[in-house]
């Protein structure tokens, strides 16, 4: 389930592992496409998936796996919290429409990232939100935003 994250943090003493083989199943949550597209090497990917090692947070952080690390538990989770208070300040319908295009971006290409971006953008730029923003902005204050 980690893998599905878009965001993952871990504490010094946090550690990962792909258990799955040792319970004489396939992984099927999504990890085994996910993860060697998060690492970035299929090697790697196939090592930690095919022996079921554990490794530990600071091969996580080095291998990208998770985007920062930090002492304790207590300070990992007060982090995450303070990164959804960011993404939240933002218009919901931004986040959503950027999520979707790195989603899409995945499997495709420039161009058609681009092209999927633009239609996105066109629906987006009809919401109140981009309104909101604007104004906020030229009295250089913060915008609020409505719930989706």
């Amino acid at each position: 389930m980690v893998c599905a994250a878009d965001i993952r943090y871990a504490s010094e003493d946090a550690w990962f592992q792909v258990k799955e083989l040792e319970l004489g199943i396939a992984a099927d949550v999504g990890t085994l496409q996910r993860l060697p597209l998060l690492l970035g090497s299929d090697s790697l990917a196939r090592e930690l998936i095919y022996t079921a090692r554990r490794f530990d947070a600071s091969e996580a952080l080095a291998c990208g796996f998770v985007s920062r690390m930090f002492k304790t538990p207590e300070e990992t989770v007060q982090e995450a919290i303070n990164t959804a208070i960011q993404i939240g300040n933002h218009s919901p319908i931004a986040v959503q429409t950027t999520k979707r295009s790195l989603l899409f971006s995945r499997d495709h290409g420039v161009m058609e990232g681009l092209n999927q971006l633009a239609d996105l953008n066109q629906v987006m730029l009809q919401s109140a939100d981009v309104i909101k923003a604007i104004q906020a902005a030229a009295k250089k204050q913060k915008a609020e935003f409505d719930e989706c």
